[in-house]
């Protein structure tokens, strides 16, 4: 968890219940709230001038929403929207930026959390250049489990599908089903029951 739930709710922070499907902003909007995942997953995508969903990422469980962009004065650059029924800690602006005022510790853990997460935007982006197609893919699910606090090999399930994985990798999902079996005998990652773990 980034900022503890309590802590939140003790600054007026809202438990909002979302069904799946529910675009909680829109590229181009203006950032009022602090966003902050109780339960479930959210995409943040952009939709390219031919109107190909890309995705940029998937968040989970104790991970904030674009809350770098609170404190600078630009546009949402994504949507997000939620994967499957989300439940979401709601905490407006003015309300955020004064919990981090007046909490030295928490605000060093967002400065902490934002350069890790700008970190592993950079390997992404290296890895996204790349023409190999499996360069890509292990760049994406490095990424995925970076957020994990298990480290250890194969021991975090990727909650992406093969289609996320190629919305994300500007792939065809064909060549991410192929390079996911080679990379799987290569010793990258495992399939159980058609999940990904890596």
């Amino acid at each position: 968890m980034l900022i503890e739930e309590q802590l939140l709710l003790s600054y007026g922070a809202d438990i909002e219940n979302l069904d799946s499907s529910h675009v909680i902003f829109e590229e181009g909007s203006t950032p009022k709230f602090y966003y902050q995942i109780v339960k479930g997953r959210i995409k943040l995508n952009h939709y390219d001038e031919d109107g190909k969903e890309l995705i940029l990422a998937i968040l989970s469980k104790g991970l904030s929403v674009c809350e770098l962009l609170l404190f600078i004065d630009e546009k949402y650059p994504v949507n997000a929207i939620t994967f499957e029924e989300t439940t979401v800690l709601k905490l407006p602006k003015s309300d955020f930026i004064r919990l981090l005022d007046e909490n030295v510790q928490v605000s060093r853990d967002i400065n902490k959390f934002l350069s890790e997460r700008l970190y592993f935007k950079y390997i992404m982006l290296e890895n996204n250049t790349s023409l190999r197609p499996d360069v890509r893919i292990k760049g994406a699910l490095n990424y995925q489990k970076s957020f994990s606090d298990n480290q250890e090999q194969f021991s975090f399930e990727v909650p992406l599908t093969r289609k996320d994985i190629a919305s994300i990798t500007a792939l065809r999902v064909e060549t991410v089903i192929r390079t996911i079996k080679k990379l799987e005998k290569e010793g990258f990652l495992k399939i159980i029951n058609r999940k990904i773990f890596v």
